[in-house]
């Protein structure tokens, strides 16, 4: 699939800010199941400085210092991405992907060398994800049911999309996630953290994924929640041979109950990835000299 994204952020300040910091991860990396054809990143007023680097998680992560007064911060980012992900049968998942979850977990619990620091950094706690009894006992449910990890993966992302209910301001970017688990509701960031934790608290590596999701279906096909933001769901490691614990990361959306082999699907673009939203905000930073501000963001995805 061809998509094109807009991404918009626009603070205004009152009064003006003196002098910013910022951290942006707005721009979408190349990866196995999606390709960038092209992409912009418009800042106004212009940074008195601004560079690019790659992060601990591979992430692109643009540095911005604004060095003089300004009332406003207008960020655009656009990018042009065709998407590849392989398809896979959902319905034979069981027999082609027959792993089990207790043995990929007891090679992770116990073989922590660095050649596979990719999925062991993503075993423990993170800010806005712990490990708790409660997350462990909910996951229990969906891990005392079916034995291959897929399996028990993929139930309790159905349970957790069935179960909860998606409302808006229901939660904010920074509501604890047993608060979330506990009420049973919130939005995508909030439905990806308690699935984190869920598979993090049975000795799993689970990694969060920032990204898009298409606006306007094509014709005939249901429209998915949280196209009109930006996206987050959850990635699974999967080990293809125990003995090297060589593998692949599935992606999991219990917010549209979707998943695929290293991205949900086709309308999907993976944007940056880490531990929990913390590592991925869009837009996160200092300030100095501003009391109040208001926040904008929009963001469309759109065939091309």
């Amino acid at each position: 699939m061809l998509l094109n994204i807009t991404h918009r952020t626009r603070y205004d300040y009152d009064p003006a800010v003196a002098t910013a910091h910022h951290i942006l991860h707005l721009t979408p990396p190349n990866m196995i199941h999606q390709e960038v054809i092209a992409h912009s990143l418009n800042i106004e007023p212009y940074p008195g400085e601004r560079r690019s680097s790659v992060d601990i998680f591979g992430n692109i992560s643009t540095y911005v210092a604004m060095n003089s007064a300004h009332e406003f911060l207008d960020i655009v980012a656009m990018s042009q991405i065709v998407t590849n992900v392989p398809a896979i049968n959902q319905d034979t998942l069981t027999m082609d992907w027959p792993i089990e979850w207790g043995q990929v977990q007891a090679h992770l619990e116990y073989r922590a060398e660095a050649k596979w620091s990719e999925a062991v950094q993503y075993l423990f706690a993170s800010p806005m994800v712990p490990i708790h009894s409660d997350l462990k006992d909910y996951a229990a449910i969906s891990f005392n049911s079916q034995s291959t990890l897929l399996g028990a993966v993929r139930n309790l992302m159905e349970r957790i999309h069935h179960e909860f209910i998606y409302e808006s301001k229901s939660t904010d970017v920074n509501t604890p996630v047993l608060k979330a688990l506990a009420q049973k509701k919130g939005v995508c960031q909030d439905f990806a953290h308690v699935m984190l934790g869920c598979c993090r608290s049975m000795g799993l590596a689970a990694r969060y994924v920032s990204g898009y999701l298409l606006t306007l279906p094509p014709p005939g096909q249901a429209r998915l929640i949280g196209g009109d933001a930006s996206h987050a769901w959850v990635s699974i490691y999967c080990p293809t041979d125990l003995e090297t614990m060589q593998g692949v990361w599935f992606d999991f959306d219990p917010t549209n109950n979707k998943m695929g082999l290293y991205s949900p699907g086709n309308d999907y673009v993976t944007l940056a990835t880490g531990r929990d939203y913390s590592d991925v905000s869009p837009v996160r930073g200092v300030i100095q000299g501003s009391l109040e501000h208001t926040l904008k963001v929009e963001v469309t995805v759109e065939p091309f």
